[in-house]
């Protein structure tokens, strides 16, 4: 039994160094391959694909120009900078929405409701995780786009002060597509990632500490506030950023409710817009009847900047995980 016990073992070694590598070796293959696929697109449309706003293929019927050694339609011109605002925008709008009744309803879960409401409660969260996009973004463009629209979006457009910052939230109010419903709907998306991972962390929270803090004067709120989620930031933040994650990447959905304009800026949080996900899609098709290419070479290339900004992203979280785990906990400070 020691002998082959021996043996597995350089066997499991390297059998687990290999699944190691697959996912760095996999994310380096998706990478290497948009960034080829892009370099003619990013020699002709540089710099200035991250500051324009058109979106033209031109003639993709006619003759062809060549551009640094590039063969493109004659008169293309991309400017990806409203892709990349609604992307954001978006994002934004479903964390601005999504974080704080996520670790509310995570907190209600395992505090508040009975163990059997508790389980049935986290039982719908889990099957919402599951549904298909195109459910949800149908739901937004048919009931929800529409109850906005007609009933929400009005009364804050009224509402709004008129100030350079506020201003933002007055106009019109649009038909339910839009900036904000695309937030909205994405905002649905994102809570039950955030709620579920959330509640399974706060369980795991020993008793002690809160009891601790119980037993010094604390009141629940200071106890929630000051032990319970300091317990567990750097999960939270990892469950933020894997709902991060789905927003910046989300397609159907956001094509369905964003209204699909290229090259307009967002003047207000009603008006429709795109993301670079959702342009992707939206215009794979045609592009494919380019016959020089370049449209497809320059979705791959926006492609790569939605990958570089979701890395970026990760990359963000983890140091400031890094930077709030191992922080004591201030249980009985200030009692």
């Amino acid at each position: 039994m020691r002998r082959s016990g021996a043996r597995a073992g350089p066997a499991i070694r390297w059998l687990g160094a290999v699944s190691a590598l697959v996912p760095l070796l996999a994310l380096l293959f998706v990478l290497a391959t948009l960034l080829i696929e892009a370099l003619p697109a990013i020699t002709v449309n540089g710099l200035h694909f991250f500051t324009g706003i058109d979106w033209n293929p031109g003639n993709t019927y006619g003759s062809a120009t060549v551009t640094r050694g590039v063969q493109h339609p004659t008169g293309a011109y991309y400017g990806a900078l409203p892709l990349i605002v609604g992307t954001l925008a978006t994002s934004a709008i479903a964390l601005v929405i999504a974080v704080p009744v996520s670790i509310g309803a995570a907190l209600l879960i395992v505090e508040r409701l009975p163990r059997s409401i508790a389980s049935v409660v986290g039982m719908m969260l889990e099957l919402l995780a599951g549904i298909p996009s195109v459910i949800v973004g149908l739901w937004g463009a048919m009931t929800f786009g529409p109850f906005i629209a007609g009933h929400v979006a009005p009364v804050i457009a009224r509402n709004a002060p008129d100030m350079p910052v506020l201003r933002y939230f007055r106009g019109d109010p649009g038909h339910g597509e839009g900036l904000l419903v695309s937030g909205l709907v994405l905002a649905v998306m994102v809570i039950p990632i955030i709620a579920s991972t959330s509640r399974d962390l706060i369980r795991q929270v020993p008793p002690l500490p809160r009891e601790g803090a119980i037993a010094l004067g604390m009141t629940e709120f200071e106890c929630v506030r000051r032990v319970t989620l300091p317990w567990v930031t750097s999960g939270i933040v990892g469950a933020i950023v894997l709902g991060l994650g789905r927003a910046l990447g989300e397609t159907m959905a956001v094509a369905m409710v964003s209204g699909a304009v290229l090259g307009t800026m967002p003047t207000t949080i009603y008006s429709t817009m795109t993301t670079i996900a959702a342009t992707v899609v939206s215009q794979l098709d045609s592009a494919m009847t380019d016959f020089t290419d370049f449209a497809v070479k320059t979705l791959a290339e926006v492609s790569l900047v939605l990958m570089v900004i979701t890395l970026l992203t990760n990359i963000a979280a983890r140091m400031l995980v890094r930077r709030v785990s191992g922080t004591a906990l201030p249980v009985g400070r200030g009692v």
